[in-house]
């Protein structure tokens, strides 16, 4: 991203050096807008485009821009930052929401001194996962994909193919192939592929817990089943913690680990927060392995190394640490594979 961000500052200066070395007196900012060509923000050849996608970044090159007050893709009014625009180039995001059906398949720039309408199709967006449950299941058993726009999706997990039973804009329903264990799944749409983050077989929670893990009911815990509030499939963990509280797994001993590299987990909590992670109960009050957390979902990773290589995962536990009481809330605790 930092990378991209450099690009396109450069981008910028070039395109205003060469707009100032070529302006003249009669393309002085005060003449109507021309649209000559769009082209992807990242493409370091800008190659002239007629088709684009939603929560991309894209340059319009021409003239007359340096008065822009308004930009419309498919009729709706799109944002633009005026930092990014010169008299000859703007640099714009399509919103998220541009409708990609029944739309004018438009581009419009409006400056204080007329408008300018270009033929421009906005596809929809790149599919987004949002996770899918059972992250622990079988050859053969059904397997529920969740996110957004899923347009004709094909499923298949690093390369295997799935077979679809159901589909919709925001969920999948697909049979688990054959060979799939530890693959990750991948969604492809016209606009493009997406996969999740968590592979196949290794949760230890996603929408409930996989034996022998808990967490048992005296810390008065609770479950919450909302899709659009959870990291990853429908059903989260909540607990009110009191500072330097915490919230207790319960004991077990599995030593089946070795083809995993360690543990991570998704966290948030309504006010700022800081939790220590307890593994195998041993690092109580030790904030080498302490998180920060916020409203936001974060997800958060330790290798087996940087726990010591354990033989064994034990407990899995979280301890509050910023001594006061916070609303904290935890999904997707699995092992990694990488």
């Amino acid at each position: 991203m930092k990378n991209f961000k450099f690009k396109l500052l450069i981008l910028v200066f070039s395109l205003t050096v060469i707009t100032s070395c070529s302006n003249d007196d009669t393309n002085n900012g005060k003449n109507p807008p021309i649209i000559n060509n769009v082209s992807q923000a990242d493409d370091p050849d800008l190659q002239p485009i007629t088709q684009g996608y939603a929560n991309n970044m894209y340059v319009i090159q021409g003239s007359g821009f340096s008065s822009t007050q308004k930009i419309y893709f498919n009729d709706v009014d799109t944002y633009f930052n005026p930092t990014l625009v010169t008299d000859s180039s703007i640099f714009v995001t399509i919103d998220v929401n541009t409708p990609y059906e029944g739309g004018s398949n438009k581009l419009i720039v409006v400056t204080k001194n007329g408008s300018v309408e270009y033929d421009f199709i906005v596809a929809p967006p790149a599919p987004i996962v949002q996770g899918f449950q059972p992250v622990n299941a079988l050859e053969g058993e059904e397997v529920t994909i969740y996110g957004n726009y899923f347009l004709d999706p094909i499923i298949t997990f690093d390369g295997n193919p799935a077979t679809i039973v159901s589909s919709s804009l925001t969920e999948i329903v697909v049979v688990m192939p054959a060979n799939s264990q530890h693959k990750y799944v991948e969604v492809e749409t016209i606009s493009g592929t997406t996969s999740w983050g968590t592979a196949v077989g290794t949760a230890i929670y996603d929408d409930s817990f996989y034996a022998p893990w808990t967490i048992e009911p005296w810390n008065n815990h609770e479950y919450v089943t909302d899709l659009s509030a959870a990291f990853q499939g429908t059903t989260f963990i909540k607990k009110e913690i009191a500072g330097y509280d915490n919230i207790q797994g319960n004991w077990e001993y599995d030593d089946q680990i070795s083809e995993y590299t360690g543990i991570k987990f998704a966290v948030r909590s309504d006010t700022p927060g800081k939790l220590i992670f307890i593994f195998n109960g041993s690092n109580w009050g030790n904030t080498d392995f302490a998180v920060e957390t916020t409203d936001e979902w974060t997800e958060f990773k330790f290798t087996w190394d940087q726990l010591s290589n354990p033989a064994a995962v034990q407990n899995i536990s979280f301890q509050e640490f910023t001594g006061s009481t916070i609303n904290y809330y935890f999904d997707n605790i699995t092992y990694t594979i990488d």
